[in-house]
């Protein structure tokens, strides 16, 4: 009788861990699908922020260029800070663009940065062919390892960079770019290292 309950419970036991291993299975296939955010950062930091950016926006290529080195290394490299580069297109050269900076679906923002520090080469033109070719031209002399014309096609990456747009609006009511979200509240101050800096001390 007592061998008849331990067959039975083992039994039981063998069938949950194979519906566990199926749903686990699943789920990190989910997981494995789902496009990831660009983001730097410690998971830990005190301080999360999201910046709301057009790939077309002049001001948002300032900020990379002007303001986001400081904040690396003072804040981010140290664990301090998490940064989110959050999808914000203004117009379908900035869309295609933002394709472009999520192709490789691994969360590093090395495409992000090179496309915004290259603005000016490729964000130009009569139309948004021309955009496009700048682009794919800029890309391919690079060492990214993306199929450019696969990126641009890719409709699950598409539908997360207007999800982000969305999130936007919604969320926190933006309509302009770079707009700064620092722990759930926009920053409201004119967009410099010096006022950042202020805030995020604060929070730290």
């Amino acid at each position: 009788m007592i061998n008849k309950n331990l067959n039975n419970a083992l039994i039981l036991l063998i069938k949950f861990l194979f519906i566990y291993f199926i749903f686990l299975s699943k789920l990190l296939a989910v997981e494995n699908n789902k496009i990831k955010d660009i983001s730097e950062g410690s998971e830990n930091a005190k301080v999360e922020i999201l910046v709301y950016e057009s790939l077309t926006c002049p001001h948002c290529a300032t900020f990379h260029t002007e303001i986001y080195p400081a904040l690396k290394k003072n804040f981010i490299d140290k664990g301090l800070v998490k940064i989110k580069f959050k999808s914000f297109p203004l117009d379908m050269a900035a869309l295609n663009a933002s394709k472009i900076a999520h192709c490789k679906n691994d969360g590093k923002s090395n495409i992000l940065h090179f496309l915004f520090e290259n603005q000016k080469k490729w964000a130009k033109g009569d139309d948004l062919d021309q955009f496009n070719s700048n682009l794919k031209e800029i890309i391919n002399k690079e060492d990214f390892g993306i199929n450019f014309d696969k990126c641009l096609n890719n409709k699950k990456i598409e539908d997360h960079i207007l999800e982000d747009r969305i999130e936007g609006v919604k969320k926190f009511e933006v309509n302009s770019t770079p707009t700064i979200i620092i722990n759930d509240k926009k920053f409201d101050k004119p967009l410099n290292y010096k006022n950042l800096k202020k805030t995020i001390k604060k929070l730290i």
